[in-house]
């Protein structure tokens, strides 16, 4: 199936798309930490990598990683049009998602990796981020049950 925009507008349409304050992804994150009272994270913390967020007091970073953009096969969204493109892009930023986890972790910080589909369950993210950080969270997880 062809594309239904133009070269152009598809070009216009992906260069509105940004690497931070997104919807679907790190906004929705911060609804679900408020609502879990979930306190002690920071947003803009100058840290190799520039994680979502980070428990500076935990030594824990989190991204939050769009499906489409990182790889993720949770809806085999490929696009049809411009693939090797696509593909190029895509193996280059789990490269670099690799990269900066391994940076991350040899510097003693512990990295989480939640992808955007993740954040629609709200009972397997409590669980995937109790599992991810026991440890490291203790204090921090006390109100989600």
């Amino acid at each position: 199936m062809a594309d239904t925009f133009t070269k152009e507008q598809r070009s216009e349409i992906m260069r509105k798309v940004k690497s931070n304050r997104n919807k679907s992804t790190e906004l929705k994150l911060i609804q679900f930490f408020k609502a879990q009272k979930i306190t002690g994270w920071r947003r803009t913390f100058k840290l190799f990598g520039k994680p979502d967020f980070v428990f500076p007091k935990q030594r824990i970073v989190i991204f939050v990683d769009g499906c489409f953009w990182h790889g993720h096969n949770c809806r085999n969204t490929k696009p049809k049009d411009n693939q090797e493109y696509w593909h190029q892009k895509i193996e280059r930023n789990k490269k670099r998602d690799t990269e900066v986890t391994h940076i991350l972790t040899e510097k003693n910080w512990s990295v989480i990796r939640l992808w955007e589909c993740e954040l629609k369950d709200k009972t397997k993210l409590i669980n995937k981020l109790k599992r991810k950080a026991v440890c490291a969270l203790q204090g921090v997880w006390q109100n989600t049950g």
